[in-house]
């Protein structure tokens, strides 16, 4: 492993980030630059606005959120045929992912729907809430949680 990659490894999330900003713009990178600005802000806001230090699971959070936005924005967007736009969300949302831990398999994912319901001694759809506590810490940023959320339905439904 070269230097590089393990100085990444050991760096928290926004150090990481903020790294990149200062990569982009040495190289002069303006899309990306203003793409990670925009991380940075969104970070930087939840931090003014909650006095608090954002650990790597709260930027994970984030970022989640954010490309959850890009997505819905670039649906939108191709339905008033703005073709600039979606391409300028798309781009925003590869500096976006590059930044997510690697997505979880689907039969992964099944399994630790699976682990949860056991755990939580879930008896019907009474207990989703449970169920998705148990979840989302464990696959926040590594599944869509709307599919999670889907997942625990049906499994706790054929309960």
């Amino acid at each position: 492993m070269t230097e590089e990659a393990q100085a990444s490894i050991e760096m928290s999330l926004k150090a990481r980030i903020t790294e990149d900003m200062k990569t982009a713009l040495r190289a002069r990178d303006a899309a990306r630059l203003n793409a990670v600005r925009l991380i940075l802000a969104a970070l930087k806001q939840k931090e003014v606005d909650e006095r608090v230090e954002l650990d790597d699971a709260a930027v994970l959070a984030i970022l989640d959120k954010m490309l959850k936005q890009r997505r819905d924005s670039i649906t939108q967007f191709e339905a008033a045929g703005r073709q600039d736009l979606v391409n300028q969300e798309r781009f925003e949302v590869s500096v976006l992912q590059q930044y997510m831990p690697q997505a979880l398999s689907e039969e992964a994912v099944a399994g630790i729907v699976d682990q949860a319901i056991l755990e939580s001694g879930a008896a019907g759809m009474q207990d989703m809430a449970r169920v998705m506590a148990l979840v989302k810490p464990l696959l926040a940023g590594r599944a869509d949680m709307g599919k999670v959320s889907g997942l625990v339905k049906a499994r706790l439904a054929a309960r």
